[in-house]
């Protein structure tokens, strides 16, 4: 009598794969719609993981784990090969308000300026675009637009259709008003006049198919703020602080804010890390608010050369240890969207 090799099913391997929990959804595999492509050759089988974004922090957890699931359950497997692909989900909000292709916003903030918010929000947007994500950027600090000098960019291409062109650099869609502002020429805005700025960069622009679009936000907590909010369902907040434990208290301002708007806080980020500045301020900061610390930043002299430059840091040094800890923070935000984006209740703090 001679033995006969277990049959492969794809039943027997969909259901290994629902015991493999996607680590920050919580949730298995199977039940969200995360396996597809199953096939089978002999003692052979593939799959695709369809990951919710492309910047997945977690992707090398999901393989060993769904890899060892197929393994240990069923009989006869003696090679799995797993293939990635990526769809990032919808915030349902924004399609029910807005009309422009935009799955999820993230706003950038501040308690106050000099934390290199902006820095950020541009290194941020450029790492989402390197992990291959559709990414755009939007300059709402109406006051100090410095996103077209750090993105290398100093006007739009054409008008088309009435609407405006975002002009593109790294990958990034990017839209300010420091591009129809005269050079040197200071805005004096309130209210009326600033709402409906932040209304039309999202009503008269034409922004392509975008994953995720990052604001830079103006420092500290105002009507630009209140307006971006009013304007459009925000996915999600983050906030920037320094390294000194005085940040503590802006943090908390910046928290303030966006519970008060109903936008849940994705996490702190400590910027300018080590050395003059310490470590430590972003950590306590986000501890005091309820809030998610996603990490630090080193201070380095680089990004301000960089920016200056109109070159961001991951792309001018992408293998420093700067570059490497932005590029490791967009990994975490766009966990953190997705997380954020498949939960119906806007006022839950994504903790």
């Amino acid at each position: 009598m001679t033995n006969q090799t277990p049959q492969i099913t794809e039943e027997a391997i969909r259901n290994a794969l629902a015991t493999v929990i996607e680590p920050e959804l919580h949730r298995d595999l199977i039940s969200l719609n995360m396996i597809q492509d199953i096939v089978i050759q002999g003692d052979r089988v593939g799959f695709t993981i369809l990951l919710t974004t492309p910047a997945c922090p977690l992707r090398g957890q999901i393989e060993e784990e769904s890899i060892a699931a197929v393994k240990k359950m069923v009989p006869g497997v003696n090679e799995v090969q797993v293939r990635f692909d990526a769809q990032v989900r919808q915030d349902s909000r924004i399609a029910g308000k807005l009309s422009i292709p935009v799955k999820n916003i993230v706003a950038v903030a501040s308690g106050k300026g000099g934390v290199g918010k902006s820095t950020v929000s541009v290194n941020l947007a450029v790492s989402l675009a390197l992990e291959g994500a559709k990414v755009g950027l939007l300059d709402a600090d109406i006051y100090g637009p410095n996103i077209p000098m750090m993105m290398g960019l100093d006007k739009l291409p054409p008008v088309q259709e009435g609407k405006l062109v975002p002009a593109e650099a790294y990958g990034v869609e990017v839209i300010s008003i420091g591009f129809l502002m005269p050079e040197g020429e200071a805005l004096i805005w309130r209210g009326p006049m600033l709402h409906k700025a932040i209304h039309q960069f999202f009503t008269d622009v034409r922004w392509g198919e975008l994953d995720y679009m990052i604001v830079d936000l103006p420092p500290g907590t105002g009507d630009v703020q209140l307006s971006l909010a009013q304007s459009v369902p925000l996915t999600g907040g983050l906030i920037v602080t320094m390294p000194q434990m005085v940040s503590v208290a802006d943090a908390r301002r910046g928290a303030t804010a966006f519970k008060r708007l109903e936008v849940p806080i994705l996490g702190v980020i400590e910027n300018m890390s080590g050395d003059v500045f310490g470590t430590g301020g972003g950590w306590k900061a986000a501890e005091a608010i309820g809030a998610e610390f996603l990490g630090r930043v080193p201070l380095d002299p680089e990004v301000r050369k960089g920016g200056d430059a109109g070159q961001p840091m991951v792309v001018a040094h992408p293998d420093s240890p700067t570059a490497q800890a932005f590029r490791s923070l967009a990994r975490r935000v766009a966990g953190r969207v997705s997380v954020a984006s498949m939960q119906p209740n806007p006022q839950l703090r994504i903790v």
